[in-house]
């Protein structure tokens, strides 16, 4: 009998349809082993001259222990242990342990079964029977780098956090990679509020075609003001655009200019993890967790590849099935010469050997899929896939773009058109293709007339528009995935995690899908920042990345990359205990009396569960009270009381009444306000509008 053990129940039916009867399949559900998550876990001997030595003492974690007694009783009847766990450095951490506690309880055996691990990057007959009959070695290299960063995340979260608690507050914890991504958001954070506003005029203009003796109908279109007097228009003041305003009402328009250009779109590269996680954050509105567990969910029925990769590249029976599809839908000058090869820039990591996101099966359109598995938000997300693999292969689109330039006085206009002259892989994407301006969108593209050098044309209207340059945005899931992969920080594979973990440790707060430091996440950020500022670099932290890279690839002992690191940082650690000042998290006062001591104030703090009131004189004073936090301009819509805005507890927004629970209404939207008689537009997503034009 053949044992095969993967991580999931998923799996197991997954791969029982392809294997025969002599295969037993089990899941690990997971890790089944890992360090201690009450004490440190880890005994650092001290070798001299910075070199040290690392021992894990690993345990079984929590409720693993019928999982692992049911592994071991299986495994002892078999004659091979096929370890199947996902081809990543978690996936190989995981075989490895799990090889580990088996032939631990195996060692008396008289006949020893066979371990074997094997590895794919999808879930299908083929791939799956390919897998078995090349089996490999398990990757201890892989593995290192996996112990590697588990080891770094342990040495900083046990040795730091004590130093936060006594010189911060306590209940805080620091990470190696989350602190520094709390630090991108705090400094963004801090670029706003030094932001000044710089006031500006959009000047444009409506004009007509003038009617012909052939019957053209006369066509509207904008012209946005380019030049004043021979410079180019830049106006900051009102009394400026009223100035010009005067000269435009009185003018006479004529075409004086048009240019006209064949621009061509090439498509998108398939998707990789990262971009991936940014593409449903813009499209979908989900958060990095989100698209990962419903990426898991896909990858684990076998309807796409791994979805943890660094990698754009498609096997070639990949490429020749979407050519062929393509083909066959859409017709030939829907396809290229030659097959498109996207190469991944930058450097070569563990996970380039796989291949990029893509579907299994192309034939199968998001249309055509009837499975009873493919749940809404799975069908989303493999339509967002399918759709970027399919077109990554097509034809490029062409457009002709049109500037034109309209004289009138002392001022030039401009108005800039397209016209869409072969579609190509936007087909796939035909509500991102432009059509009409809309008001207020000056810049844009728009339909544009027929129209000739010296063309007179007539005014309709003219109008500025007030306007006022903004600072940076904030971050949302997409950008911050972006800049974090910029800079090298994390991988694309734990950038979910870092995020929850940031938001989970109220470092930081989503609102609207923008991201905003706490005054705990400014506090620990500049503590660290004066006290580590080596740890909290952002090249530091990439250059830490890339050496769990070498240690992948075999370039870079890990207990040398480790030595390297702990020598330095246990001397600050030391150093930052002895001598650093405590600093205080900032507090929001409310102008109210302590009704406690009559002497302080109440002030709103951040704490570990939430926002909550209490007295500037703590510890002096003990008062402690719920801060409630109302939705302003809005009644509840059942009993008309005032709405109160909270969080579940998995961190979402949500309003309900404040008479809870003698009303229970509640609700993910904010109601519209009561004297409002404007459309509430939710700004969510539904989803449906899977435009990439934000990617």
């Amino acid at each position: 009998m053949k044992l095969v053990i993967v991580e999931s129940p998923t799996k197991t039916k997954s791969l029982s349809k392809y294997l025969g009867g002599d295969f037993e399949i089990l899941a690990s559900m997971g890790h089944v082993r890992d360090l201690p998550k009450s004490k440190f876990g880890i005994d650092i001997n001290d070798l001299g001259k910075d070199k040290f030595e690392f021992l894990p003492v690993y345990e079984l974690m929590d409720k693993k222990e019928e999982t692992v007694r049911k592994l071991k009783m299986v495994a002892a009847k078999a004659d091979e242990i096929i370890l199947a766990s996902d081809p990543d450095r978690e996936g190989e951490a995981i075989a490895w342990h799990v090889n580990e506690i088996l032939k631990e309880s195996l060692k008396s055996k008289k006949k020893q079964p066979v371990f074997k691990r094997v590895a794919y990057n999808s879930i299908t007959k083929e791939a799956i029977l390919e897998a078995m009959e090349h089996p490999r070695e398990i990757d201890m290299n892989m593995v290192n780098s996996q112990q590697a960063r588990r080891f770094l995340d342990r040495l900083v979260g046990y040795k730091l956090s004590p130093i936060l608690w006594k010189k911060v507050r306590r209940g805080l914890s620091a990470g190696r990679v989350q602190s520094v991504a709390v630090r991108l958001i705090v400094e963004r954070e801090r670029e706003i509020e030094k932001f000044v506003p710089v006031e500006y005029w959009q000047i444009r203009a409506l004009v007509r075609t003038q009617e012909h003796k052939n019957s053209r109908t006369q066509e509207e279109f904008w012209v946005e003001l380019a030049k004043y007097k021979a410079s180019k228009a830049d106006v900051h003041s009102g009394e400026e655009a009223k100035k010009i305003l005067e000269v435009l009402e009185s003018a006479d328009y004529a075409v004086i200019d048009i240019k006209k250009a064949e621009r061509k779109t090439q498509p998108h590269a398939p998707f990789k993890t990262s971009t991936l996680q940014q593409a449903a954050a813009n499209v979908l509105g989900w958060s990095a967790k989100r698209t990962m567990n419903i990426a898991q969910k896909l990858y684990e029925q076998g309807d796409i590849t791994y979805h943890r990769t660094d990698s754009f590249n498609l096997a070639q029976m990949a490429i020749d099935a979407v050519r062929k599809f393509i083909g066959e839908e859409y017709g030939e000058k829907y396809l290229p010469a030659s097959p498109r090869i996207y190469k991944t820039s930058g450097k070569v990591v563990a996970q380039e050997a796989h291949e990029a996101v893509r579907p299994t099966h192309i034939e199968v359109t998001p249309e055509k899929y009837t499975g009873q598995e493919m749940a809404t938000d799975e069908k989303k997300l493999y339509s967002l896939i399918w759709r970027r693999t399919v077109a990554c292969q097509m034809a490029e689109a062409v457009f002709d773009d049109t500037k034109v330039m309209v004289k009138a006085g002392e001022c030039e206009l401009s108005a800039n058109g397209i016209v869409v002259k072969f579609d190509g892989w936007k087909k796939l994407f035909s509500k991102d293709l432009p059509t009409t301006m809309q008001s207020g969108q000056a810049g844009e593209y728009q339909a544009l007339p027929e129209l000739s050098v010296g063309e007179v044309l007539s005014k309709k209207k003219v109008e500025s528009l007030q306007k006022f340059s903004q600072p940076p945005a904030r971050f949302n899931d997409a950008s911050l995935i972006k800049e974090l992969e910029k800079k090298g920080i994390g991988r694309p594979s734990t950038y979910a995690a870092i995020i929850s973990t940031i938001i989970d440790r109220r470092y930081v707060e989503q609102k609207d899908r923008k991201f905003f430091p706490t005054s705990i996440g400014k506090a620990v950020v500049d503590f660290l920042m004066k006290n580590f500022p080596r740890e909290m670099q952002y090249e530091f932290t990439a250059k830490m990345e890339d050496s769990l890279d070498d240690i992948a690839s075999g370039k870079l002992p890990w207990m040398e990359m480790l030595s390297k690191f702990w020598g330095d940082f246990s001397r600050k650690l030391s150093k930052v205990d002895k001598e650093s000042a405590r600093i205080g998290v900032p507090t929001t006062g409310t102008g109210i009396k302590c009704p406690l001591c009559r002497t302080g104030e109440v002030v709103i703090r951040d704490g570990k569960f939430g926002r909550f009131l209490s007295c500037n004189r703590y510890p002096e004073c003990t008062y402690k009270a719920p801060y409630i936090q109302y939705a302003e301009g809005v009644v509840c819509e059942k009993c008309g009381k005032k709405v109160v805005q909270k969080k579940t507890r998995t961190n979402r927004d949500f309003f309900g009444c404040e008479d809870y629970p003698n009303c229970t209404w509640a609700s993910w939207k904010k109601p519209q306000p009561v004297d409002s008689s404007e459309k509430v537009v939710d700004s969510g997503g539904s989803g449906e509008d899977e435009s990439e034009t934000e990617e």
